[in-house]
């Protein structure tokens, strides 16, 4: 009798566990096919970084309509410019200008090109869409957003936040590989350095101090603009060359830690100049991309009759400089170290409806330092900021800073990671929402960039 009871409770069980599982597969596929249904677009003034949530990576587009001339009627829409194998003198047409989006026509043709089969296959009736907008985008450029996509595409559904509030989504603890720090923690301080401006932005449980979020109008256009001045003076007319001077840029350029003592090593001759770079410029016929040579002695390189050589020398660390120190092409900011000091000062106690300690609200800060954007791949920009800040900030304080691996990706992760949270569920607008509603909805779910979703106001 004991023996039979014992069968039968073997039965049970595995019959309970295969329930189990059977469960479990099920809810798998419904999450699966929910997340495949949401598309998750960081919509940066430069790139585009958009994939479907069941991905790993987003695919990074350019955000801009490029044709070879101004007169010229062939054009590159998106990723069709991956397509293109001459790229001197291309003319582009961007949708944003100084930071935010104001020619619809050229982004509602990318958004045209990336939601069409030949990119992502979009359905916009069964896809739910999560997008970023700019730090403090403006109203009407919001209502915008929302006539565009409920109205134009008819998206099922969707949630507009900002890309720096994605970022957060992520577990920032893994940057600093400190087994201390497990917990996420309740104040991080955001360094977006992207293609137009940059942007300090702290965060505490999760939500925004706006009154302490800072501005530097630098970016990569800037700096990209600055170099193509700087060498069409001194070599040849680069001012039509923005492609090739942005891949000029991003190959030589670095961050110094000894500005000075770099520009002392740059007044030596070419063979005791470790600093010296010879970039050999593409000719679209034998080479599309440039690159860098080993070095040579100029009276050698000036035989080199087929190859058009760039000298890259002082030029690879003073134009990254601006960053940290604006003043020297005449503009009255700080630099990205004395601004982070200014945002952390900003964020006062009194801003909260619970007690803070301001010390410790500090340190805090001080300690969960992130940093992403375009410019932080400049090599030594990570140490520069630890350097500088270290000599700024109260020696009490500990100074952590953080970069992902790529912080160009960084917030579609976040969007990824968000994705998957029961808040994102209530944070979307539908469009049956937005239709009965309007612009108002929008307002009340989205937040982040109003007053409303700020913690000081609470």
């Amino acid at each position: 009798m004991s023996q039979s009871n014992q069968i039968k409770k073997i039965y049970l069980l595995s019959n309970l566990f295969y329930i189990v599982n059977i469960f479990y597969i099920f809810f798998n596929r419904i999450t699966f096919i929910m997340l495949e249904n949401v598309l998750v677009l960081d919509n940066g003034a430069y790139t585009i970084k958009a994939e479907y949530g069941t991905a790993q990576q987003p695919r990074v587009i350019h955000n801009c309509k490029i044709a070879r001339g101004k007169g010229d009627k062939k054009t590159f829409i998106g990723d069709q410019l991956n397509s293109c194998t001459d790229f001197s003198g291309l003319y582009y047409r961007l949708p944003f200008e100084k930071g935010y989006l104001t020619n619809w026509e050229v982004e509602k043709g990318v958004w045209d090109r990336i939601f069409s089969k030949e990119v992502f296959n979009c359905d916009p009736k069964n896809t739910n869409l999560l997008i970023t907008e700019p730090c403090f985008n403006l109203p009407n450029i919001q209502r915008t957003y929302d006539e565009i996509i409920f109205e134009a595409y008819e998206f099922q559904s969707y949630f507009r936040t900002t890309a720096s509030w994605l970022c957060i989504q992520n577990d920032t603890t893994s940057l600093y590989n400190d087994i201390n720090f497990s917990a996420k923690p309740d104040c991080i301080l955001v360094v977006d350095s992207g293609y137009s401006f940059t942007h300090i932005i702290p965060f505490v449980m999760n939500r925004p101090v706006l009154p302490a979020i800072r501005r530097i109008n630098i970016g990569g256009k800037l700096l990209t603009n600055h170099l193509k001045e700087i060498v069409s003076f001194r070599y040849w007319d680069m001012m039509d060359q923005t492609y090739v001077m942005n891949e000029v840029k991003e190959s030589c350029c670095y961050v110094s830690q000894n500005f000075l003592g770099d520009l002392e090593t740059c007044r030596r001759n070419t063979r005791n100049n470790s600093i010296l770079r010879e970039y050999v410029l593409p000719d679209f016929s034998r080479n599309s991309q440039g690159y860098i040579r080993e070095k040579k002695c100029r009276e050698e390189s000036y035989d080199q009759s087929d190859e058009q050589v760039l000298y890259m020398n002082n030029e690879r660390f003073t134009v990254p400089e601006i960053l940290f120190n604006p003043s020297d092409i005449g503009m009255k900011q700080a630099g990205i170290p004395e601004v982070i000091v200014e945002s952390i000062n900003a964020v006062l106690p009194e801003m909260f409806p619970f007690p803070v300690n301001e010390v410790d609200l500090q340190g805090l800060f001080y300690s969960n330092i992130v940093l992403v954007g375009g410019n932080s791949l400049f090599s030594g920009y990570k140490s520069r900021i630890e350097k500088d800040l270290r000599i700024l900030a109260p020696t009490d304080f500990e100074i952590r800073v953080g970069m992902p691996e790529n912080p160009i990706t960084y917030a579609w992760k976040g969007g990824n990671n968000f994705i998957t949270m029961p808040e994102f569920k209530e944070k979307l607008v539908t469009r049956s929402e937005y239709l009965e509603f309007g612009y108002n909805i929008c307002i009340r779910k989205f937040g982040f960039g109003n007053e409303t979703d700020d913690l000081s106001n609470e």
